[in-house]
């Protein structure tokens, strides 16, 4: 799971809290995973200010390689396929927007090797000295050219790529990335 969440500071460190208390609460039942989304969003609509919301993406994996994925009004993940980069959109608004909000899922057979990266807009809104997007289109091109690479190495990176972008630049938003590389 990952996600961002409306604000800065304080307020939007305890509406994480919040969030991953109520997460942790939900997985102890074993919903399916739209399910839970669904409650979530329901819980945390009702339980904050109508100015907060959060995005979120999640997914359940199982030994087969089967991994069932919702999005939540987050960034697109991103499935590194060899040479190949899929988005997986949102299949849903964020948390917290709507007290109803129904969220579907996608299911993908992962197989060895590949791997779901995902990433806040820390990552992707960051700007070099002439305004220009860092964005997922460059994302992906660099993934591309590291597919064979390991988690902590991909991410490493990224990392290295996006400070050659921004070169100078003082980061405006908190940065999270995550990579999940299926191995047997």
């Amino acid at each position: 799971m990952l996600g961002d969440v409306s604000g800065k500071g304080v307020a939007a460190s305890m509406l994480m809290a919040h969030l991953q208390a109520l997460f942790r609460s939900l997985t102890s039942i074993d919903l399916p995973l739209a399910h839970m989304l669904e409650r979530a969003s329901r819980v945390f609509c009702e339980s904050t200010l109508p100015t907060q919301y959060a995005t979120l993406i999640c997914g359940k994996a199982k030994n087969t390689g089967e991994l069932e994925i919702c999005n939540a009004g987050h960034l697109p993940a991103l499935l590194v396929q060899g040479n190949n980069v899929t988005r997986i959109e949102s299949s849903g608004l964020p948390l917290g927007i709507f007290s109803s909000e129904h969220f579907s899922c996608e299911s993908l057979q992962i197989q060895n090797s590949e791997t779901i990266f995902l990433y806040t807009d820390g990552l992707s809104e960051t700007r070099d000295r002439y305004g220009n997007e860092y964005g997922i289109e460059r994302l992906s091109d660099l993934l591309e050219i590291h597919n064979d690479l390991a988690p902590e190495s991909m991410i490493e990176a990224s990392i290295r790529d996006l400070a050659l972008f921004g070169s100078g630049n003082e980061p405006v938003d908190d940065l999270t990335i995550m990579a999940i590389q299926r191995r047997h």
